[in-house]
């Protein structure tokens, strides 16, 4: 991985398929080749998976935990609704919906790695009844047209290599009247905290992955997959072009992540 003793910031619609070359895509600040991207991810997921919750706390300072507390809360989970939890990792998020009284859940992850870490997690929190588990590219999902009510993903679309098709899945699973939401880092709103975002992420992170995870590279990318994932004006419109609507964000913690709202009308 480069040094980044000088972030990079790119401009506002970085991240979206039209902005790169057809042939090949972002993996943090390189360019590589498309085909490559997805086995590249799932290299970085192996490696953190059994650190990924520690490694949460210290990459946030713990304040994950409120904001996926809110959008469990935006997801509304009813026992007569569905959720696919698409990229769910270890599990916080079907957790929290079927904790929240929500109906059948289905934890979704490319990585297998990952997805283990869930069903342990899940069996350990007595979270299995109501819970299945689906090892599933974001991009292509195997699940009906219409056929769930909400669709969730929290801090994965950045890593995913087509995102506006991950979007368009979305929107095709989903129910008339079901709604989509995504809890992901985004661009920063208040100018005077960027500098110390940037010494956070790009010279503190790196290290703190190694000491904790073993592993400064994959830290690395995942703080520079943040900087280049679409800022919440960008992700909004592309979430527009899939096809969603009634398109809304919030910020949270002055924009270092936000919550992407759409329904399927």
């Amino acid at each position: 991985m480069t040094d980044n003793s000088q972030p990079y910031h790119p401009s506002p619609s970085a991240g979206r398929p039209d902005d790169r070359h057809a042939d090949t895509t972002d993996f943090g600040f390189r360019d590589v080749p498309l085909r490559e991207k997805k086995s590249m991810v799932r290299e970085v997921f192996d490696s953190v998976a059994s650190k990924y919750d520690i490694m949460n706390d210290v990459m946030s300072l713990g304040i994950h935990r409120a904001w996926k507390k809110i959008f469990v809360n935006e997801l509304a989970p009813h026992p007569d609704l569905s959720l696919l939890d698409l990229a769910g990792g270890t599990g916080d998020i079907s957790f929290g919906w079927l904790r929240g009284g929500g109906g059948p859940a289905i934890l979704s992850d490319i990585n297998v790695s990952m997805l283990t870490v869930g069903r342990n997690r899940a069996m350990e929190r007595g979270l299995v009844s109501g819970l299945n588990f689906l090892a599933v590219d974001a991009e292509a999902i195997p699940l009906a047209n219409n056929s769930v009510d909400r669709v969730s993903i929290a801090f994965g679309l950045r890593n995913c290599t087509d995102k506006l098709q991950v979007l368009r899945e979305a929107h095709r699973i989903l129910r008339p009247g079901g709604r989509f939401l995504c809890l992901e880092f985004s661009r920063v709103q208040v100018a005077a905290f960027a500098p110390v975002y940037d010494a956070w992420s790009f010279h503190v992170l790196p290290r703190m992955g190694a000491a904790i995870a073993g592993d400064r590279e994959s830290y690395q990318y995942l703080a520079e997959s943040i900087r280049m994932f679409p800022d919440q004006e960008t992700l909004a419109d592309m979430m527009r072009e899939a096809g969603l609507e009634r398109v809304s964000y919030q910020n949270l913690s002055g924009g270092i992540a936000a919550i992407h709202s759409g329904w399927k009308i």
